[in-house]
This record gives structure tokens, C-alpha cells and sequence, in this order.
């Protein structure tokens, strides 16, 4: 009977919901600090569900835990963590964080760009329109003698320089 009872804690532990949260780290080792876990997570068998190493955001690893109990052994003593300090963040701003930004979204008129596809791949050019709609972008090439507007997807182009 007594056996029944700890199987039923073991699976109602494994079932709580996940929550994130952010460890700080020293900028630029976050790939490192991720593996050192994933290594104690192994060995330990501590209940953490994930590592979410950012992009565009330094000195951070996020990780999926059903609590703090399970985070700690993880990061304990560990030398690029700076500090116990760690945050509680939700679903939707983890996505917001991992979710790429379409690049339509970045650009505005008078931006130096990059053209990286097409019959024009590798020449610059200034924005002259943005229709986010038909996520399409008007362009003088820059390489042109005279001008010579073009239209090309959003995706073709790779922001060089923003207009001041």
C-alpha cells in the first residue's frame, strides 16, 4: 500500500505544470553555463524540462522547471552564474523573446540595405517604400548610375544601415 502511495506522488511531481525561469550568466559563456546543466541535469536527474538560450539577449539561460527546487541543484556553485537571483517569466514573453521578427517589420524609408536573393543578390540599395502589406520593399540600387527603383520581397533584403 505503501508503494501505491509514493508511485502516485512520483507521477503527481512529474505531472505539475512547467514554469520558466531566467538565470543571469556571464555574457557570452551562456552556451557554456547550458551544457554544465544539461550535464548536472543528466547526472542528478533533477526535473528540468528545457534550456532556452535566447537570441539577442546576453547573460541569460532560461530554464523550464516545475519549481525553483528542481532550478537550484542545477545552477549550485556553478562558475558562470552570476548570483542566485533568479526571475519567474510567462509563455507568452518567452515566445515574444524566441519568435524571430520578420525583417518588413524592421526596416523604414531610407534604410541602407543588402539585397541576399535574386537577380541582384549582393548589390546595396536604399528603401524608397515599405508596403508591410504585400510584405514587399521599393529600392534604388545604390550601384546604379542612374536610378533605378525595384521591387523585391521583404525577405530579400538585410538591413546595413539605419537612417538617421
Amino acid at each position: 500500500m505503501e508503494a501505491k502511495g509514493i508511485m502516485s506522488e512520483v507521477v503527481q511531481k512529474k505531472n505539475k505544470p512547467s514554469r520558466y525561469y531566467a538565470v543571469r550568466t556571464t555574457a557570452g559563456r551562456e552556451i557554456d553555463v547550458a551544457v554544465i546543466m544539461e550535464n548536472r541535469i543528466k547526472n542528478l536527474g533533477v526535473d528540468v524540462r528545457s534550456l532556452v538560450i535566447p537570441p539577442g539577449i546576453k547573460g541569460y539561460v532560461i530554464v523550464e522547471a516545475p519549481g525553483l527546487d528542481a532550478v537550484y541543484p542545477a545552477i549550485k556553485e556553478l562558475k558562470y552564474v552570476k548570483g542566485r537571483t533568479l526571475g519567474k517569466i510567462t509563455r507568452e514573453e518567452l515566445e515574444k523573446l524566441i519568435k524571430p521578427k520578420p525583417i518588413i517589420e524592421m526596416v523604414k524609408e531610407g534604410d541602407i540595405v543588402e539585397v541576399v536573393a535574386g537577380p541582384f543578390r549582393g548589390m546595396k540599395a536604399r528603401i524608397v517604400a515599405v508596403d508591410r502589406s504585400k510584405n514587399e520593399v521599393t529600392l534604388n540600387i545604390l550601384e546604379s548610375e542612374f536610378p533605378l527603383p525595384i521591387t523585391v520581397p521583404g525577405d530579400y533584403v538585410k538591413p546595413v544601415k539605419k537612417e538617421v
